[in-house]
């Protein structure tokens, strides 16, 4: 599996930023399907900082791999603030690693809705001692939308490595 210049580019990085302070990461993962997991796992040596990832795409198993209670999902929805952090918080301490990132959103070409539509991405990032999310709107198609929630939870755990320091 390969993944385009720039995200590369920004998973080296993040292995770089890691292997020099010794910390781990993680990513709970539901639209992207384990993008960012592959991402980070196509640079050599990346066993040093990633030894866990999670591909919840069914609200069943984010509930059971992560702990995101079936009520938050009932109430607010699978793409959500409190989805994401739920998801972002279980996948840090079910796995142990110091930083976490989590995504949760619509690719498309279908199950958009007014409220969310097509490209609605959440996204969370954990570590150590807080967790910060947001809601990104991606242009494009399933694999535009995909790319860019890569791109933009890579970008978010460097943000977030740099701020431990």
């Amino acid at each position: 599996m390969s993944v385009s210049p720039e995200t590369y580019r920004l998973a080296e990085t993040l292995g770089e930023r890691c292997r020099a302070r010794g910390v781990t990461v993680t990513a709970a993962e539901s639209c992207t399907g384990g993008g960012v997991a592959s991402a980070i796992t196509e640079v050599a040596g990346s066993s040093d900082y990633f030894g866990t990832g999670y591909v919840t795409y069914a609200n069943e198993a984010k509930t059971r791999l992560l702990g995101v209670p079936e009520a938050l999902i009932a109430e607010h929805g699978a793409v959500s603030r409190g989805v994401v952090e739920a998801m972002v918080t279980g996948a840090c301490r079910d796995s142990g690693a110091d930083l976490a990132v989590a995504i949760s959103g619509v690719a498309g070409p279908g199950g958009g809705s007014p409220d969310k539509p097509v490209g609605t991405v959440w996204l969370a990032w954990s570590g150590p001692d807080r967790v910060r999310s947001e809601c990104r709107h991606f242009p494009g198609d399933r694999r535009a939308v995909r790319e860019q929630a890569v791109i933009a939870a890579l970008e978010g755990l460097i943000a977030q490595l740099e701020k431990r320091d």
